[in-house]
């Protein structure tokens, strides 16, 4: 009999990636989300019957925070993130079986905005602000449950480049001839924003402020690898070893898709333009410096461990125009 998996919030383009590669490995991959289609939130049984005996359990769910944080909207990214571990949590608690992995996605916004040096597990700090409140919120609710028999690991992952999420606006944006460095600069804040946690306060300039990143792959390839190695629980980062800055980023970015410069966006262009398509600009601009350093220590091989190499197979596969290698 083959492996039993439940991928729980996999309508995402990193749910929906790693569903077709299990199933493609032989395995029986149950999913839950809203509408199912094998359990949907709010029915304990059925969540319970799927985690029952599963070998693999991996929790995605949660709100895009790619969107204004109005007050519905903060609460939502809270409440889509809490109830759903939580539930998740239950179900393992009640089940005759319990899985011997669960994985719960987390994010390196865990970690301070860092100019000064990269954040690890053992030497991050932890940050404050709105994403922050989420993410430490959000790792308590995952491991507030007693399960003796199952192993929990919280994924605190980097910007993930594959064929979806963060990475098509920014190529949309290079091949329009918008492809510059994002540059942070003062603002103005609102009593209410600086209440909320949501104001970005003014950091690196030039776009100097942190990228951390990592290709789809090795997300899976970290699930691979936290499963062959059961020594490993708690929080993991899961990024590139080899950050670089957003205009390093951008600079890549550029050279892939052939586009030969890129005008810059300065703090005022990007705070209005966020406000038009209904973002944040904490998303470019706050600096995300983050090592892997549990998975470098224990041996894990990055298939992707360098940006351009990883953006050339990225675009390649998504059949764009693309310049060579020696450009």
């Amino acid at each position: 009999m083959g492996e039993r998996i439940v991928i729980a919030g996999a309508s995402g383009f990193i749910g929906a990636y790693l569903s077709s590669t299990f199933r493609e490995r032989g395995a029986t991959v149950s999913l839950i989300g809203r509408t199912g289609p094998d359990a949907s939130w709010g029915d304990s049984a059925a969540i319970t019957r799927l985690v029952d005996g599963a070998d693999l359990v991996v929790n995605l769910a949660g709100r895009s925070v790619n969107c204004r944080y109005t007050d519905a909207n903060r609460a939502e990214i809270f409440r889509s993130r809490l109830d759903t571990t939580r539930e998740v949590g239950a179900a393992i608690a009640a089940s005759t079986v319990p899985p011997r992995l669960w994985v719960n996605a987390s994010t390196a916004t865990i970690y301070r905005h860092a100019e000064d040096r990269a954040m690890t597990e053992s030497a991050g700090e932890i940050g404050t602000g709105f994403s922050v409140s989420v993410a430490t919120a959000w790792e308590r609710a995952f491991f507030e449950h007693e399960l003796p028999s199952t192993r929990r690991v919280a994924l605190r992952m980097a910007i993930v480049l594959g064929d979806g999420s963060a990475l098509l606006p920014l190529i949309a944006l290079a091949r329009f001839g918008l492809g510059g460095a994002q540059r942070d600069g003062r603002w103005f804040a609102t009593t209410a924003r600086r209440n909320a946690g949501t104001f970005h306060e003014a950091g690196a300039r030039g776009g100097r402020q942190r990228f951390s990143w990592v290709h789809l792959r090795d997300v899976l390839g970290a699930i691979d690898f936290l499963r062959e190695h059961p020594e490993i629980d708690g929080a993991v980062n899961v990024s590139s070893p080899n950050p670089v800055d957003n205009r390093t980023f951008m600079a890549a970015l550029r050279r892939v898709l052939g586009v030969p410069a890129g005008l810059p966006a300065f703090r005022w262009m990007l705070e209005t333009g966020s406000a038009v398509i209904r973002t944040e600009t904490e998303l470019v601009l706050k600096s995300r410096w983050v090592v892997p350093e549990r998975l470098l220590n224990a041996g894990y091989g990055f298939e992707h461990a360098e940006l351009e190499p990883a953006l050339r197979d990225i675009v390649s596969k998504r059949g764009l125009p693309a310049a060579s290698k020696r450009s």
